[in-house]
């Protein structure tokens, strides 16, 4: 195993790629949805694009709704779904309406808007001005070293 790999139960799993939600709304999925091994490629800049399974993603609580076991986020382009965030260890402090958070995990479905299936989540608010500032620049400085 690659010390680069995350495991996950008995998978093993590429590290997240940090995206936009954009990207992953105008990604392409290969060969369609399969629940835990859903591939997508996103564009990353002029031409090029990333394959991505598992993402880090950044942004705004907008709505939770815990009786379905999902929160909707916004980032700067647009909203994405978490599910599963009644399960994540420490999760629940992160999902009143308004809390800035960070999630990773696993791609379920990119339209009609993203929907991730949570691995981890992690309240950023106490600085959330600076980390808002700083997503978009952290995930183009990490896709143009991974192309």
């Amino acid at each position: 195993m690659n010390k680069t790999d995350v495991i996950t139960g008995d998978r093993k799993r590429p590290p997240p790629i940090k995206v936009l939600s954009r990207q992953l709304r105008e990604g392409e999925c290969k060969g369609g949805l399969h629940g835990n091994n859903t591939e997508c490629l996103v564009r990353v800049g002029r031409g090029r694009s990333i394959s991505v399974s598992t993402v880090w993603m950044q942004g705004t609580v907008l709505e939770a709704k815990l009786d379905r076991n999902t929160v909707v986020l916004l980032d700067e382009t647009g909203n994405f779904v978490v599910q599963g965030v009644n399960n994540i260890p420490k999760g629940k402090p992160c999902l009143s309406q308004g809390k800035y958070v960070m999630v990773m995990g696993v791609i379920q479905a990119i339209s009609p808007e993203p929907v991730i299936r949570a691995v981890k989540m992690a309240d950023l608010s106490e600085h959330a001005a600076l980390h808002r500032r700083m997503w978009k620049l952290e995930v183009e400085d990490l896709q143009q070293m991974l192309t």
